[in-house]
């Protein structure tokens, strides 16, 4: 008989069992479900509503099985439908009917919402820790690769050039908001719900605070519906994850266009690149398209939990089951993706040779030799239509505006001086620009500095 089957008078259909029960998924749950459980058996003995030596046989009960557990010589039972009854049901074959005391003062509801909070926890810890692991990795490639120049675009035009480190400093920055927000996820789901009940307390004289301390909580819910209710922190988590894949995406987009011979800017590494099966001579950035690719999904949960929760009255109801596959689906794709994108990055090599070569009919100091203009006093205007001349009568003689004799340049504007083509240079464009949070080396040395410090590395 179910563990909650006393008022019905005929067997669940079996499709009905397999449609509601969530075992399949929520198994994963139970090292949080036994550690919840044994922080709940040892209060309600501290608080007398059962005696010590129930508690003390209830716990060794449940640390017996989490260890057969880990052993891998437990099966969960679809007819047990979740993994809270399924493990009071292992319990109960071990340690007789005192297992049924457990779930005094207490209710799934309350139970499954400490379980996800406890997860999440966890789970908050290791994002964090994949952050980290690729921000380090960009740091090193940053401060390996600080001379090298590259073209910035706007539009995917190429724009102003830059140092290849500040691009990569970018995404640090980006990072580390990320960390932000799992910062301010780790404050949100450290709160406990359990005590909650199902969603209006318990008459019996429980110590919620204790549980809190012993699973290190440190507050709890201040109300019982709220408590078994409340998926906000799952939208704050989901919320959060999909931000890193966008960030992630956006990084592997670059990635798959600079391995491209076109570009020529980076070679994947073989141990993070795939082959053809057809042809011979492909490397293929398999890693950052499927990163790319599975950023979607994660969208797609984020999506799916709004609409789950926006039509739930208070309090708990069973759609808030399917509250846990995509977030465990969120999580088993943000973390992999850490540590592929960290080991990508690590490996690859960067063909400095390709990017020096990228300046040879280049355009991207238009934009100095107009400032250089408005210093001689050319309003801006003007000197952006003169440049812009300038730069079509290079693309017709095949060249750039360093292929430009001057005397061509003064045709064009008679304040023009030998000068220019120092100032012209891509280490003079990107030197110019000191500014802070500019791209000259002395800005992305200061910058380098300062994301090593608050990144942690060394």
């Amino acid at each position: 008989m179910k563990l909650w089957g006393g008022r019905f008078a005929e067997d669940t259909n079996a499709l009905v069992l397999k449609y509601t029960a969530s075992i399949s998924f929520d198994e994963r749950l139970w090292p949080y479900d036994i550690r919840g459980s044994i922080a709940h058996a040892r209060m309600l003995a501290d608080c007398g509503i059962i005696s010590p030596a129930e508690g003390r046989q209830i716990i060794e009960g449940l640390e017996s099985l989490a260890a057969d557990i880990e052993a891998g010589e437990v099966t969960f039972a679809l007819d047990d439908e979740d993994i809270h009854m399924n493990i009071e049901r292992l319990l109960t074959e071990r340690i007789g009917a005192v297992a049924g005391k457990l779930h005094t003062a207490r209710s799934r509801n309350d139970q499954v919402a400490l379980d996800m909070h406890m997860f999440v926890r966890d789970a908050v810890s290791s994002i964090a820790d994949g952050v980290k692991e690729l921000q380090a990795a960009l740091i090193r490639q940053a401060e390996t690769h600080l001379g090298v120049i590259v073209p910035g675009f706007t539009h995917l035009q190429r724009a102003q050039p830059i140092l290849l480190s500040h691009h990569f400093l970018a995404y640090v920055w980006m990072l580390e908001r990320d960390k932000a927000r799992l910062s301010f996820l780790g404050e949100q789901v450290d709160r406990m719900p359990l005590g909650a009940g199902a969603l209006a307390g318990t008459t019996f004289p429980i110590d919620r605070q204790q549980v809190a301390n012993e699973l290190q909580f440190s507050s709890i819910y201040e109300n019982s519906l709220d408590a078994v209710s409340d998926r906000d922190y799952l939208l704050d988590l989901l919320y959060s994850v999909s931000t890193i894949m966008t960030h992630l995406s956006r990084l592997s987009e670059e990635l798959v266009l600079w391995s491209t011979e076109e570009f020529g800017w980076v070679e994947l590494a073989d141990q993070y690149a795939t082959g053809s099966s057809m042809m011979p001579q492909k490397k293929n950035p398999d890693v950052p398209e499927l990163i790319r690719g599975k950023s979607g999904r994660v969208f797609g949960h984020l999506v799916g939990m709004f609409t789950v929760l926006k039509g739930l009255p208070l309090a708990y109801n069973k759609d808030l089951q399917e509250d846990k596959e995509g977030v465990f689906d969120a999580i088993d794709t943000v973390l992999p993706a850490l540590k592929l994108m960290a080991g990508t990055i690590s490996t690859m090599r960067i063909r400095e040779g390709r990017l020096t070569d990228a300046f040879a009919r280049d355009f991207s100091n238009a934009t100095d030799l107009a400032d250089y203009l408005v210093r001689k006093g050319i309003p801006f205007r003007q000197a952006h239509a003169i440049v812009g001349q300038l730069v079509q009568l290079a693309i017709l003689q095949g060249t750039n505006l360093l292929g430009l004799d001057l005397g061509m340049m003064q045709a064009a504007a008679s304040v023009i001086e030998e000068d220019v083509y120092e100032l012209l240079r891509p280490e003079s464009v990107v030197a110019a620009r000191q500014s802070r949070g500019g791209t000259a080396p002395s800005a992305v040395k200061l910058q380098l500095a300062l994301a090593k410090e608050q990144c942690g590395v060394e």
